[in-house]
């Protein structure tokens, strides 16, 4: 780390997409209680998960990236979490079954409220009011009292991710993770889904080879591979106030980690040269992401990963790309060249959400289903011509039944958005999508396994 680097040190630098407080007293106050609160995660955790994250830079894992757009303080529920959390596993033993990989599973929960707005303000009629910024700034309802940004709900999110986590922890850990488990990750509303049907005949044979192991006298029940999972968190370092006051120094080694996530990434309306998020970013030792949009050049990625990587340590960064289906060809190519030629250490993984939103005819923000997967078939394919890795992937999902993107196999028309559209911010893949989604990944990665078992 280097020396002229402190928590506190990117208020010299230019901040965009911060809410302004009105009352710094009131900040001052939740910074000094969020700073004396328990870390959410620990420096530990963060490295194994760097650990696991070089695995996947050298093609012997997948990464696994998904979540809410945005979390809010109105959908806080217990089953909420279950639901999402059962998809990704549900996803993950596809990949992993059906793509011969380990998967490192990353969530967006536990942390993931703030989101960047264009404009700090925002106009109904004649009304002018502050934008929403998050559940952890503002609300959502357009009123003067929602819209005020209060610093005190960094604390209640604080107080929400910390609950979060736990009921992850013990799914993680408490045996909803066993292998043996496998059938009952299926939600219910997922019947009229033919790619449920799909996952059932898999989990049939993940329990058919359990049964297999047990009558050859390998007892599953004493293998911890089986009995549970490793689960991270993750979300977009934007509050920097919030993340300054969780950046902890480890006493072991003396290094500092943000305590708010096990990994944190700088979106690609931050990622600018100058940035107070780069300089927040670069003295953490936590796994960094970067959003990597249309508009980044070669040389300012090269730039940005001297900053934040020097030491180029394996695992450390991750690069998160998201142009649209349409302009995968024209931008990753000359970044893949750049990284390859200066020895980088990197993940690729791809964001094939954010560069696809349309708006519906009938007045929705929408996500074609088609356009998500054809964006990661372009991914892929340019890895593959570039001899590099496609190791991930990086979506905005739920395990609620909502229709917020059109298209799938259950077939979400422009007509049904409005009848389950819930998200505060960006639509979200459902669960009967996200796993559809998961197969073909999987069929996507099968070259890739193919090239590992090889170079083994």
């Amino acid at each position: 780390m280097a020396s002229d680097w402190s928590p506190d040190s990117w208020t010299n630098f230019e901040a965009k997409h911060l809410p302004a407080y009105e009352d710094a007293a009131a900040l001052a106050r939740a910074e000094s209680e969020l700073g004396a609160c328990p870390p959410l995660v620990f420096a530990g955790e963060s490295d194994a998960l760097k650990g696991e994250l070089a695995r996947v830079q050298a093609g012997k894992a997948f990464l696994l990236q998904g979540g809410d757009c945005a979390e809010s303080f109105a959908e806080f529920a217990p089953e909420n979490i279950r639901d999402t959390f059962r998809v990704i596993l549900q996803m993950a033993v596809v990949l992993t079954f059906a793509g011969s990989l380990p998967v490192v599973k990353v969530g967006r929960m536990a942390g993931q409220f703030a989101k960047p707005r264009s404009s700090e303000t925002e106009t109904q009629g004649d009304v002018t009011l502050p934008s929403y910024f998050g559940d952890n700034v503002n609300g959502i309802e357009f009123t003067p009292e929602s819209r005020r940004n209060d610093p005190q709900r960094m604390v209640r999110a604080y107080y929400q991710a910390s609950s979060t986590l736990n009921l992850l922890r013990a799914y993680a850990g408490g045996g909803y993770a066993n292998l043996r488990q496998v059938h009952d990750w299926t939600l219910d509303f997922m019947g009229r889904s033919p790619w449920s049907e799909k996952f059932l005949s898999m989990a049939d044979r993940i329990t058919e080879a359990l049964d297999f192991m047990a009558a050859c006298g390998i007892d599953p029940g004493e293998l911890p591979q089986l009995q549970g999972t490793n689960f991270y968190t993750s979300h977009e370092a934007l509050l920097l106030p919030y993340e300054q006051a969780m950046t902890r120094r480890d006493p072991g080694n003396g290094q500092w980690y943000d305590s708010s996530a096990h990994m944190v990434w700088i979106g690609d309306r931050t990622r600018f040269e100058g940035s107070a998020h780069v300089e927040f970013m670069r003295g953490i030792r936590n796994p960094i992401g970067v959003k990597c949009g249309p508009s980044l050049d070669p040389d300012v990625l090269l730039k940005l990963l001297d900053t934040l990587n020097p030491a180029r340590e394996s695992g450390r960064i991750v690069l998160i790309t998201r142009f649209g289906h349409d302009k995968v060809e024209a931008h990753l190519p000359k970044l893949i060249r750049a990284v390859q030629r200066e020895g980088h250490p990197v993940v690729w993984s791809s964001d094939p959400m954010h560069g696809n939103v349309v708006k519906s005819d009938s007045g929705y923000k929408t996500r074609p289903f088609d356009r998500i997967k054809a964006e990661l078939a372009a991914v892929f394919a340019v890895h593959r011509a570039e001899g590099s890795y496609a190791g991930g992937v990086h979506l905005e999902m739920t395990g609620q039944n909502v229709t917020e993107c059109v298209g799938g196999a259950v077939a979400i028309t422009d007509a049904e958005l409005s009848s389950r559209y819930h998200t505060h911010c960006d639509p979200r893949l459902n669960a009967a999508q996200a796993l559809e989604l998961a197969f073909a990944i999987a069929e996507m990665l099968q070259p890739e396994a193919a090239r590992a078992a090889a170079a083994a």
